[in-house]
């Protein structure tokens, strides 16, 4: 009993304390909510946010990110909560970092390092301990100058995990070299995922990739309807390495469902880089499922930036239905649109309300990009049954003296063949 409480003793001490600072360029902007948001991200980074301050600016300090004035009321938040850092709702640039770092004497962050850090200790697989990797060496890189100071007083927490000091300690040519190693381990995973792609198209397999702002429920979702076993937390990024798992739906036809990382506000360059070819697998899905957390307050701005998102990533003219998810947690009647989706539904993932529904959703919009197809097949051609049966939609089937007739939805790529294999006159 001791030794456990020895143990929590020191996790306690060695838990970071720190204060959010964020700076609001206009009247009524999102900075509150981004800060209440940096908040989660720096609970999920295992450290304690013991205050929070915003400036209104015109334009962020150049030189500091925040004013002087506000530089020392920070000054007296740090003494007076025993704060042992300064988490900014920013990118800051190495100049902004080393002059923060100079005027406050202790540790500074910012919103990329902490989503870094996040993802460096979430990465599981091969391509995703890769990609948080390159990530950080490329945001790390280019705050070399100057680091040899912060670097003394690290000792832990945020900014540490991943790659670690040794990395930061490397020279500009070492990282380099790194760099250029991991970004050629990333084009054989970009091969390897390419090559499965062909498969798939070959197969004629239907891809839907699953979307959404961090702990929207993607995840929950996916085990839902395929008993994944994917991890479910209510934290930002639970879960970070894709996950495709294949839905049978009741007319037989198969789809697979694609589980990508969840989007955020201000989403590292960074990360949206090194991550390309996995979020691009929403590129060539063949149509997108937006998940999105009705019971939040903030949806209307998520949904704009899961948007905002796929639009940097080229990813357009993809049907897309978008799942109002945990209706267990919001009243009756609420009002939910989203004007770029095809189709909306509610749903709750973790009860099961509105799968059925769902499931029904993505037959018909699969049956949309399908031909019609009617006839006879003569018996030596039965197994072509088969292949309607995996790829298409079998509506009608019956033994006839002359054949085996059919009605059914059948993908375009495959209509030609099988009209071919048809009986003379009874295609149409």
């Amino acid at each position: 009993m001791a030794e456990t409480l020895k143990i929590e003793e020191v996790t306690e001490e060695i838990t970071e304390k720190v204060i959010l600072i964020g700076v609001s360029l206009q009247e009524n902007d999102d900075t509150e909510d981004s800060l209440e948001e940096l908040a989660e991200l720096v609970q999920t980074a295992k450290a304690q946010v013991v205050g929070k301050a915003i400036q209104s600016r015109d334009h962020i300090h150049p030189g500091t990110y925040v004013g002087k004035g506000k530089l020392e009321e920070l000054k007296e938040m740090l003494w007076e909560t025993e704060a042992t850092g300064i988490v900014c709702d920013d990118e800051l640039s190495p100049a902004q970092l080393r002059n923060m770092e100079e005027a406050l004497e202790c540790k500074v962050m910012d919103r990329t390092l902490v989503i870094l850090d996040i993802f460096a200790a979430r990465a599981s697989t091969r391509e995703g301990k890769i990609q948080v990797e390159l990530a950080q060496l490329k945001y790390r890189m280019s705050r070399l100058t100057g680091l040899g100071v912060s670097l003394s007083r690290l000792g832990g927490g945020i900014g540490t995990r991943g790659p670690g000091e040794k990395k930061l300690e490397m020279d500009r040519r070492l990282i380099k070299s790194r760099i250029a190693q991991l970004n050629r381990e990333l084009d054989q995973v970009r091969r390897h995922r390419e090559v499965a792609r062909g498969q798939r198209e070959r197969n004629q397999t239907k891809v839907a990739a699953i979307v959404g702002y961090t702990n929207a429920g993607k995840s929950t979702l996916l085990n839902q309807l395929t008993s994944a076993a994917v991890l479910e937390e209510d934290k930002l990024f639970a879960t970070l390495d894709p996950v495709t798992r294949n839905l049978k739906l009741d007319s037989g036809q198969e789809i697979l469902l694609t589980d990508t990382v969840g989007f955020i506000r201000k989403l590292p360059h960074h990360l949206i880089e090194a991550f390309r070819s996995t979020l691009e697998e929403a590129k060539y899905a063949d149509m997108i499922i937006h998940v999105v957390d009705a019971s939040n307050p903030q949806r209307e701005q998520q949904m704009q930036i899961v948007y905002e998102t796929l639009k940097n990533l080229g990813i357009s003219g993809k049907k897309i239905l978008t799942l109002f998810n945990k209706q267990d947690k919001i009243e009756e009647g609420e009002l939910l649109k989203d004007f770029q989706a095809d189709r909306t539904l509610k749903v709750s993932a973790r009860t099961g309300e509105g799968m059925d529904l769902l499931k029904e959703s993505l037959e018909e919009i699969l049956r949309e990009e399908k031909q019609f197809l009617e006839g006879t097949f003569p018996y030596e051609q039965a197994s072509q049954i088969a292949v309607i049966r995996k790829y298409g939609e079998l509506l009608e089937e019956s033994y006839e003296a002359d054949g085996i007739y059919v009605k059914a939805f059948v993908p375009a790529e495959s209509y030609r063949n099988l009209t071919e294999n048809m009986r003379a006159g009874e295609s149409i």
